[in-house]
């Protein structure tokens, strides 16, 4: 890789680390291809992405962004796992980490805010970004359908008494 390969892959790193909003660091400790396949496959299901980099580039495309402080974390076989929502790389990392072994979470970076594994593995178990605005709906339908019914019982309950007393007069 020549010097002009290596800035053009520091520039697309830097500007995909502007545009994100978590970053997991991850250790690949002797996974196969088909195993990184498989993990970038699960991570691309998810919104997020999973890129190996040289550690020295990483560290170049990390000045500037709000990920510098993740430059101590990245010394061996590293790899980034990125997404725009907050808990979709740490889901999936999680998740790939607990059945594989030869995949070990280093630590990650949100908002700004460093974390460490045990940060990381808290992120992860968080509702994703769809899943909350399910429930933000289901809370704001919920009394739009419990005033609906409230306003009907008393009409059903009308029904009822007059259906009791025409089947008392037909009797």
């Amino acid at each position: 890789m020549d010097r002009a390969e290596k800035a053009d892959v520091v520039a697309k790193l830097n500007a995909e680390l502007g545009s994100v909003g978590v970053v997991v660091v991850t250790r690949n400790l002797g996974m196969t291809v088909a195993q990184s396949t498989d993990l970038r496959n699960k991570m691309r299901d998810a919104g997020a992405a999973y890129k190996v980099t040289k550690n020295n580039l990483a560290k170049l495309a990390i000045k500037g962004t709000a990920y510098e402080s993740l430059s101590d974390l990245l010394t061996g076989p590293t790899a980034f796992s990125t997404s725009a929502d907050a808990v979709a790389a740490a889901k999936v990392a999680v998740e790939f980490a607990k059945t594989n072994d030869k995949l070990e979470i280093v630590g990650g970076a949100m908002a700004g805010q460093t974390l460490d594994a045990n940060g990381v593995k808290a992120l992860a178990t968080l509702p994703s970004l769809d899943e909350l605005r399910a429930k933000i709906i289901g809370l704001v339908q919920a009394p739009a359908t419990k005033i609906a019914g409230i306003l009907q019982a008393p009409a059903g309950q009308l029904a009822r008494v007059f259906g009791a007393y025409a089947a008392k007069d037909a009797a």
